[in-house]
């Protein structure tokens, strides 16, 4: 086709933690947060043609003497499509 055009998907990381007494509600909020966000446009204002998060695989940290630390990487996987594949 013409004119030519490339098609990427890259993956990224969102770290995200949460250390209170109620830790697992905490850490669910802030799931729900981001995929609201990603849900709400999903070309991340037209930057990308689309973007979609995958499930968290979280794990509990603890503390000696505070209060534990429940993390997660959640994977994004972004597609776009460029004319150029160096721009």
């Amino acid at each position: 086709m013409s004119p030519p055009s490339y098609t990427y998907e890259h993956e990224a990381e969102v770290e995200i933690f949460a250390q209170s007494e109620d830790v697992d509600t905490d850490f669910d909020a802030l799931k729900v947060a981001l995929g609201t966000v990603l849900a709400a446009d999903r070309t991340l204002g037209g930057l990308c043609d689309w973007v979609e998060a995958d499930a968290p695989e979280p794990s509990e940290l603890p503390f000696a003497g505070a209060l534990s630390v429940k993390a997660a990487l959640i994977p994004v996987r972004i597609t776009y499509t460029t004319s150029d594949p160096l721009i």
